[in-house]
């Protein structure tokens, strides 16, 4: 986890530009670079680091004695950087897991070398000799990267937003800043005044296709019998692997535990694996909620069971309505159930940096997109509906849950690992007979709960435990978190501002005070930007107009199963 920075054909002085990659500086609190590339004019790379792989020769933009042309300014984690040295002879002159990059790219090309890439990440890679500039990103975009580009080609690239938003350039009409999308690459031809021409754009992965790098992979060939117990040996074996690559760090590991299936197997599977592999530090985990949180009291059990060292961060709603301006200048968004859920990870992310030394964070997201464990797929039409909306959710996640989870950690320092996103285990369970992914018996995530019965890797009562989102069962069941920060908020925003809503907000107009009140915030930071968002998240085939689930007619408590 750092935060990359780069301008190829600056209009305006470099000394001048730079400043504006120092609104990134979290994302690399161990060092910072910046410097110009020599022979174009005004090509520049920023890169603030955060030292998790080789200590002495990570810092960046790496460059090598073999390809002296080539400049590589990443932020990510490539998990099979060792099995593709073996396999292709690569001979390495740093340990930096990046460093497979510019062998990869020398030997096959910018979209071979992507596609053999098994990790997050999101690149910058300069090829002086050929005059080429290629950008890319991992298939679920869990490694933030934006870009703007003008009309005279000047471009402009950072790992989050706000490091674009003050880059001053000629154009009258201001470039627009976007996110650059999940799972492709862009080449860019670069002329000797630093200007730049977009002249490919193309996709290396998709989530549904087994990714090209499996041919390289530890787990062997999967057998591809639907017998159900085929199926389920074949899903554990996957979300093993997928956490024991991740174990990769010279950092110590922790893990986000809020109690719920998904945070619990991760956590599990990582004290599992860290006996075995005998990490020398013992895990700790962490939750966040207040005195009598389901998910508090849920992870203590959880944390007991597995044997972590186990921290509880207190919260009370002061708090967390006290944190949301500081998280929606982190988010970059104004998303209702994004912000609910940030602050409590926000929070939690906090307490890690200041109270204890755990830098790499294993955490539970993108289970839910992929296995349907969002309450309202209980109604949907069809198996075949429900399978279509987990890809739609996967394709998004960049907007929503994995842009939360990034920004959240990567405010305080912290690098997020997240097992359930690997693309060998989304690409199989997403091959599976769309049938066996529903709800079913009125649990939704059922295969992989059964995947996981009888091993006694988590309780029963967890296992089998209903989905509570994080922004609800941080707070009490009596009263949730969103309904104190709607009592807060009923009285921020008036009346007055609600009826004219639409028209000051034409773009995703707020349809009630707190969506008004975000929205506010999010303008006072990023004035003009509303379509960084396309659209809310919300629940589908249900007449909600709010995205908790508690709200949701078919949202039943544990208690009342």
């Amino acid at each position: 986890m750092c935060g990359i920075w780069a301008l190829f054909g600056s209009d305006e002085c470099l000394s001048v530009q730079c400043t504006c990659a120092m609104k990134i500086a979290h994302r690399g609190p161990d060092a910072f670079r910046f410097e110009n590339v020599n022979g174009f004019t005004n090509c520049c790379f920023g890169f603030h680091r955060l030292a998790i792989v080789d200590q002495l020769y990570g810092m960046q933009p790496l460059r090598v004695k073999k390809f002296p042309y080539l400049w590589l300014c990443y932020n990510g984690e490539i998990y099979n950087h060792q099995t593709l040295k073996s396999a292709f002879d690569f001979d390495y002159q740093t340990k930096v897991d990046g460093e497979v990059l510019l062998h990869l790219y020398d030997r096959f090309g910018i979209k071979k070398m992507a596609s053999l890439l098994d990790g997050v990440f999101a690149f910058i890679l300069l090829d002086t000799a050929n005059r080429r500039v290629y950008l890319g990103r991992d298939t679920y975009g869990v490694r933030p990267l934006f870009k703007f580009l003008t009309d005279d080609g000047f471009l402009a690239v950072c790992s989050e937003a706000k490091g674009l938003a003050e880059v001053t350039h000629s154009m009258e009409t201001a470039a627009s800043i976007v996110p650059f999308l999940p799972g492709h690459f862009e080449v860019f031809d670069l002329k000797l005044n630093g200007k730049v021409k977009s002249s490919q754009f193309e996709q290396f992965h998709c989530c549904t296709k087994e990714p090209a790098h499996a041919l390289y992979d530890t787990v062997e060939r999967l057998s591809t019998d639907f017998d159900e117990e085929t199926v389920k040996r074949n899903i554990r074996s996957l979300f093993e692997n997928a956490v024991r690559k991740r174990l990769m760090a010279h950092r110590r590991i922790g893990c986000l535990l809020s109690g719920g299936l998904d945070s619990s197997l991760v956590a599990a599977m990582l004290l599992k694996l860290s006996k075995e592999e005998k990490l020398q530090y013992s895990i700790q985990t962490f939750s966040i909620g207040s005195e009598d949180s389901p998910d508090v009291i849920a992870a203590k059990k959880v944390a007991a069971h597995i044997g972590s060292e186990h921290h509880v961060v207190e919260f009370t709603a002061e708090e967390g309505i006290k944190a949301v301006e500081d998280v929606i200048f982190h988010l970059e968004t104004y998303d209702i159930t994004t912000i609910r859920a940030s602050v409590g990870m926000y929070l939690v992310s906090k307490y890690i940096r200041e109270k204890t030394d755990s830098v790499v964070i294993f955490s539970g997201e993108g289970s839910d997109e992929l296995t349907q464990g969002y309450i309202y797929f209980h109604k949907a039409p069809s198996a075949k509906a429900g399978a279509e909306d987990s890809i739609r959710l996967l394709k998004e996640l960049y907007l929503f849950d994995v842009l939360r989870a990034d920004r959240t950690t990567a405010a305080h320092g912290l690098e997020l690992r997240v097992p359930f996103l690997d693309h060998r285990f989304t690409a199989y369970y997403l091959s599976l007979p769309e049938e066996m992914r529903i709800p079913k018996d009125g649990v939704e995530k059922h295969l992989l709960r059964d995947s996981f019965k009888g091993l006694d890797l988590i309780p029963d009562e967890i296992l089998w435990r209903r989905k509570e989102a994080f922004s609800d069962g941080i707070m009490s069941e009596k009263k949730s978190w969103y309904t104190c920060l709607q009592e807060h908020l009923d009285s921020v925003v008036n009346n007055d501002q609600m009826e004219k809503a639409t028209k000051t907000f034409p773009h995703n107009p707020p349809r009630t005070k707190e969506a008004y009140y975000y929205r506010q915030v999010f303008e006072k930071f990023y004035p003009g930007r509303a379509k960084w968002l396309s659209h809310y998240w919300m629940p589908r085939w249900i007449s909600a107009t709010d995205p908790s689930a508690r709200t949701l007619s078919i949202y039943k408590p544990d208690k009342d199963q």
